[in-house]
């Protein structure tokens, strides 16, 4: 059931379609419950725990935010494909030894069946797919090699996960989002997110930032809002108001997930703004998601050629 989602509130509940939830329950289950987005986090209890994580920029490189330049063009939007058969989960898993100390390598790449009726997209996740496993497999045995007889066992194992999920069906988009979560050794996992938006008509991969005409325009009409909504959501889950935080203040738009969301499904309607780990406060506090209706500024945002996808929201 899709849960029509206002300004007042936070959570990406009413960005995704059709799943009344955000992502923060895929990279629970990403993380499997071991730290990643989990209620129950432990506060971290020394800067030297940050050393054993990869950046926000290293996360995003990863997982492999970047997508095809926007089109010039406009063109009529073509109506979306009948679904395929079935969505795609690949895994590969390996172990070595037995017991409390033996080693494994976890590997999981997913996306919807609305993934599988578009071939450019099978093309290009699989081909991601396959050199993020030949990157694992490679640091896995190299990591085998330094440490296979020590007791280290978070040393030996590996775990990477990435799951795509339909954001909005469109009749001439599809928008989507990711989550990405990685255990390469040390103190707990990393995880981020993404999006991507399918142009039907282009046949091009765009990133939602493609279809605003600059990134200070998408700052202008959504971060006055974004940061009174995350203040509101991190006094929320803090118990207390963080104040003016210089350790972590209010990122720019540029630092986060944009997600692009439809409650009437004719158009997009509205914005989910993600900050992941480490963006908008500690490890612990977790994903930030807020949600930001398409409203006239916010339109005004957008460039001319897309301008026909947004619709105003609620």
């Amino acid at each position: 059931m899709f849960h029509v989602k206002h300004e007042g509130k936070a959570g990406l509940a009413g960005v995704w379609q059709g799943s009344g939830r955000g992502l923060a329950p895929t990279l629970r289950r990403l993380g499997r419950g071991e730290g990643a987005l989990c209620a129950g986090w432990p506060a971290l209890a020394a800067i030297a725990l940050l050393a054993a994580c990869s950046s926000p920029d290293e996360i995003a490189d990863k997982a492999g935010l970047a997508a095809t330049p926007a089109a010039d063009a406009a063109a009529t939007p073509a109506a979306p494909p009948s679904p395929a058969a079935g969505a795609v989960a690949f895994t590969d898993n390996e172990s070595k030894g037995s017991g409390d100390n033996a080693a494994k390598r976890d590997f999981a790449y997913s996306w919807p069946a609305e993934v599988a009726a578009v071939p450019e997209l099978v093309t290009q996740f699989t081909a991601e797919r396959d050199k993020l496993l030949a990157d694992q497999k490679a640091e896995w045995q190299d990591a085998l090699k330094e440490f296979g007889d020590s007791d280290c066992v978070a040393c030996v194992n590996r775990d990477l996960q990435k799951t795509w999920e339909v954001v909005a069906d469109l009749p001439g988009y599809l928008s989507l989002s990711q989550a990405f979560y990685e255990y390469s050794g040390g103190a707990h996992g990393n995880s981020g997110s993404g999006g991507l938006v399918w142009d039907r008509t282009a046949k091009q991969a765009l990133t939602p930032e493609d279809l605003f005409a600059s990134e200070k325009a998408m700052q202008d009409a959504l971060g006055t809002r974004f940061c009174k909504l995350l203040k509101a959501e991190r006094r929320k889950r803090l118990g207390a108001d963080v104040g003016e935080d210089s350790v972590f203040p209010c990122p720019p738009i540029k630092d986060l997930t944009v997600l692009l969301g439809s409650a009437g499904k004719t158009g997009f309607d509205r914005i989910g703004l993600i900050a992941d780990p480490y963006v908008a406060g500690s490890y612990a506090e977790g994903q930030y998601e807020i949600t930001i209706p398409v409203t006239a500024e916010v339109l005004s945002a957008v460039k001319p050629r897309y301008r026909d996808a947004f619709a105003k929201g609620e």
